[in-house]
């Protein structure tokens, strides 16, 4: 059962955003940390103006193409740190492994179907087949 709907999610997306932009101001993240911050805001902005769901502005993205993005985005947040050099920042390392974790646990309570019903998008779900069957393999 998915618990988030897409109203909640993006409402959740926005916060992401607006935390992605004061964080680094906040947690006094270093120089590398702060950019990565930064750029992944803008990201996330452009995410949210693309997605077709409620809050979107342009909607030419499905809601399910959105969670694709932010299932593959949730592991390489948790890396970031080692991956972007800033390891030794603990800030900014703490701030990107918790928001990669809760991350991915967005991803798996949203129900990424229903805005690409109501907005005719189809895009894809990776927890099912062409059929509409759950995987079990």
């Amino acid at each position: 059962m998915k618990l988030l709907s897409p109203k909640i999610h993006g409402i959740l997306d926005i916060l992401v955003t607006i935390m992605l932009f004061i964080a680094p101001s906040i947690f006094h993240f270093r120089r590398e940390a702060s950019a990565a911050s930064y750029v992944l805001g803008a990201v996330y902005v452009v995410l949210i103006l693309a997605t077709a769901y409620q809050y979107g502005l342009v909607k030419f993205m499905p809601f399910t193409v959105h969670g694709t993005l932010e299932l593959i985005l949730s592991p390489f947040l948790v890396a970031m740190p080692w991956i972007a050099g800033f390891g030794y920042d603990m800030a900014g390392r703490d701030f990107f492994i918790v928001a990669g974790i809760a991350l991915f646990i967005v991803w798996f309570l949203t129900d990424y179907k229903a805005a690409d019903i109501a907005y005719g998008k189809k895009g894809i779900d990776l927890l099912e087949d062409r059929k509409g069957r759950v995987r079990t393999t």
